[in-house]
């Protein structure tokens, strides 16, 4: 299913551990580019489901246009929500290391689950990664990584605005 809310799971837990070195929001969007082919393919019937957007060589491509439309959509989208003039900023590096880690991420996860997914394409057709795990084990492992990635985010947070007020 195109655009699905699972891959945001880990990218949570990256945010809390990263911080202000990482982009949630261009994470988020190299998710749905990442999404934009497979779901071409099931709108028109043609073509490969998982194709070339799946591959590392798509997945740098397509990092390479997240971070550079990413950073200007998310910096506008923290303009209308009142938080760029409030040091939360995206630096260009940001931008880039998050839409990577956004695009690489989604090739793992994709891979594991899905058998046409071809990662090494053009080097290889093998697809290593298929069944590492169940499903369902894979599900969960985003879930509870988006889970605990909020936890530790607001604990962070809630420490520091603590530490804050005392001094």
């Amino acid at each position: 299913m195109p655009f699905t809310p699972i891959h945001l799971g880990p990218g949570l837990l990256i945010k809390a551990v990263l911080q202000g070195s990482f982009s949630l929001m261009v994470f988020a969007w190299s998710q749905i580019i990442m999404d934009i082919q497979p779901l071409i393919v099931m709108l028109s019937g043609i073509g490969h489901l998982h194709g070339f957007s799946h591959t590392y060589l798509g997945a740098t491509l397509l990092a390479l246009l997240s971070a550079l439309s990413g950073r200007s959509l998310s910096l506008f989208g923290l303009k209308i929500m009142g938080l760029a003039n409030k040091g939360t900023q995206i630096t260009w590096t940001v931008a880039f290391i998050s839409a990577f880690i956004g695009t690489y991420s989604h090739v793992i996860l994709d891979a594991i689950m899905h058998s046409d997914v071809e990662p090494y394409f053009p080097l290889t057709l093998n697809n290593h990664l298929l069944g590492l795990v169940s499903i369902e084990q894979l599900h969960q492992w985003c879930l509870y990584s988006g889970l605990i990635g909020i936890i530790i985010y607001y604990s962070v947070y809630y420490f520091f605005q603590k530490k804050d007020k005392k001094y």
